[in-house]
């Protein structure tokens, strides 16, 4: 593969969770953050995306979204579960991004807000369509991925260099 060749980011919201009396790190899903994570499985499998790999937070609320995503996949892609991606800055989920082997193409990072809306939004030097727009106005709800794109390796993933192809939110 060349380094050069196009590779896809999606960036996905643990779906929502619920809260009980427990530490943040080990907070469930709600009842609806079940559904949800069910139907972005469904949604991500709709972009056609063969997954090389998935970086997961080790929260439980993340860990159980991507359980019920990736149910919905025709195959399952190489899972990581990484630490850093808790309560991380967009700086510290480009630095784990940056880390990645060549040789995965199309990786789906599921992680926390401000994290994950900050790094679709800084990593998106421009846009198709309007997806941009429909981000803008919802926001990154529970649950929402955003699709981009950038060609090159993954250690030269930094801001600007991508194209945000689409987003997808639970309608509330």
């Amino acid at each position: 593969m060349s380094v050069a060749e196009l590779r896809r980011i999606v960036l996905f919201r643990h779906a929502k969770a619920d809260w009980p009396q427990v530490t943040d790190h080990e907070r469930p899903l709600a009842e609806r953050g079940r559904l949800d994570a069910a139907e972005a499985g469904r949604r991500l499998t709709d972009t056609g995306i063969p997954f090389d790999l998935a970086l997961c937070s080790t929260a439980v609320r993340t860990r159980e979204t991507w359980k019920l995503a990736v149910h919905e996949f025709p195959h399952r892609p190489k899972t990581v579960y990484e630490e850093r991606i808790y309560e991380a800055s967009p700086g510290e989920l480009i630095a784990v991004l940056n880390e990645t082997p060549d040789d995965a193409q199309n990786v789906l990072l599921i992680g926390h807000n401000p994290g994950v809306q900050g790094l679709a939004e800084i990593l998106s030097g421009s846009a198709e369509g309007d997806a941009r727009e429909r981000m803008s106005r919802r926001g990154f709800p529970a649950a929402a991925f955003a699709v981009l794109s950038f060609s090159g390796t993954w250690k030269t993933l930094e801001p600007g260099v991508a194209t945000l192809l689409d987003y997808w939110a639970p309608s509330e």
